[in-house]
């Protein structure tokens, strides 16, 4: 799907379909995939087509090149440091526009996977964090070095902090230090560490892993996996009961359950 061009004349984002599963790809590695307005944007649309798409049961997110995503485009937000106001309505615009499409991402029906083989950086790493699951090459690393060029990186830090235990994600902001695909492994960033040249494999399986299981399930569970994470422990639960309840209606939750007493494979209808 070509959503936005390149100078080039190339597509800046890529989709693949492969049995249930959409691959997006970032295109732009001479720039780094670094998340210009029009990559936010060709991203964004790329998910609200997914979200409408029925046969779509997983996302996979990955890149060309050897940079997963260095983050914003700095070029592009410092020429418009000639504007009148100094840029200010446009880096609002962008920074908006940008964690609108990272929202996007959590709501979306379907588990996206992050496919990291090279760096990711400031929002690159936010990208990451805000994907539901995520594998990365060994030779895949992290951060958010914003705080090296007086950018702090602070919509970044919303995603990483969901992700990781404080301190470590405090350290990353701080610091502006990377972080190996093994330390990002162990501290939660990610879920997998394939070598280098097979993570998209690796994810790929993964995907099949989850586009296996019954959508209307996965969409249910998805969705009250975010929203019980923001409430108390007792309204959690609460919100929980009733999730588990309505599931339990689902046909597809009868199928299972009896398929599992039966000792069979169950055959999902997704609803």
């Amino acid at each position: 799907m070509n959503v936005h061009a390149r100078p080039d004349g190339a597509t800046i984002l890529l989709r693949e379909d492969r049995d249930g599963i959409a691959l997006l790809t970032l295109n732009n590695s001479a720039a780094r995939n670094a998340l210009s307005e029009e990559l936010i944007a060709a991203l964004h649309a790329a998910l609200d087509a997914i979200g409408r798409d029925a046969a779509i049961r997983a996302v996979v997110v990955a890149a060309n090149g050897p940079a997963f995503c260095a983050g914003h485009d700095l070029k592009q937000l410092t020429a418009r440091r000639s504007d009148p106001d100094g840029g200010k309505a446009y880096f609002r615009q962008v920074m908006t526009s940008c964690s609108t499409m990272m929202q996007a991402i959590v709501a979306l029906p379907q588990p996206v996977i992050a496919c990291v083989s090279g760096v990711a950086t400031a929002a690159g790493c936010q990208l990451v964090a805000t994907c539901d699951l995520a594998v990365a090459s060994v030779q895949a690393r992290f951060a958010t070095p914003g705080v090296d060029i007086g950018l702090f990186c602070s919509t970044p830090m919303v995603a990483l902090t969901r992700n990781i235990p404080r301190k470590n994600a405090m350290h990353m902001l701080l610091t502006g230090e990377a972080v190996t695909a093994d330390e990002a492994l162990r501290l939660g960033l990610v879920n997998k560490v394939a070598p280098h040249g097979f993570e998209r494999e690796a994810a790929f399986t993964l995907a099949g892993i989850v586009a296996s299981k019954s959508k209307a399930t996965v969409k249910i569970g998805k969705e009250a996996f975010y929203r019980q994470a923001e409430m108390s422990l007792a309204e959690a639960y609460a919100y929980a009961a009733d999730v588990m309840t309505e599931n339990m209606m689902t046909r597809d939750a009868r199928e299972g359950i009896c398929a599992f007493i039966d000792k069979r494979n169950p055959a999902w209808e997704d609803r």
